[in-house]
């Protein structure tokens, strides 16, 4: 899905986001997905048993960004990618349906993610879609990038007993 999602951009114009290599050809790319998978919180869509879409939670943000950990619990998105080849059937919503659901689960009101805030916004613009709120711009070098965080409700105890 990386590597598709690299071919995909690099034929819309836009070599900036994630460059022009595939990702398992990046230093370290093989390497970050075993992270994903072992050390934080992966979640795979599937349609008829296919993976079309991947999300990994974190308590925070990476720290090879340069973004501070919020001052409160919260929960990260450090990856959102879905196969281009299922694109605009709700997949990356999906699956930020379920990051919030999981936030909520682990009773931690403030859920957050960054992105590439290049190429007049669409991305930026596709997470405010989701309910996020943009929150600090921040440069990873000369990447620009965008911090979004989202509120959630989280049921407080008194509310969960009298149901």
């Amino acid at each position: 899905m990386l590597d598709g999602a690299v071919v995909w951009m690099n034929a819309r114009g836009n070599t900036e986001q994630w460059g022009t290599t595939p990702y398992s050809g990046t230093a370290n790319g093989a390497e970050r997905v075993r992270r994903y998978m072992t050390e934080n919180a992966p979640f795979v869509a599937e349609a008829g048993g296919t993976p079309v879409g991947a999300l990994v939670l974190d308590t925070g943000p990476s720290p090879q960004m340069p973004i501070e950990p919020a001052a409160e619990p919260e929960r990260y998105v450090r990856l959102l990618v879905s196969d281009r080849r299922y694109a605009g059937r709700g997949i990356g919503a999906a699956l930020l349906a379920h990051a919030v659901e999981e936030t909520r689960r682990a009773g931690v009101e403030l859920l957050r993610v960054d992105c590439w805030a290049g190429g007049g916004g669409e991305l930026v613009a596709f997470y405010e879609r989701q309910g996020f709120t943009p929150a600090e711009r921040f440069l990873s070098g000369t990447w620009p990038g965008r911090v979004l965080a989202r509120r959630i409700v989280v049921p407080s105890e008194r509310s969960d007993q009298a149901r």
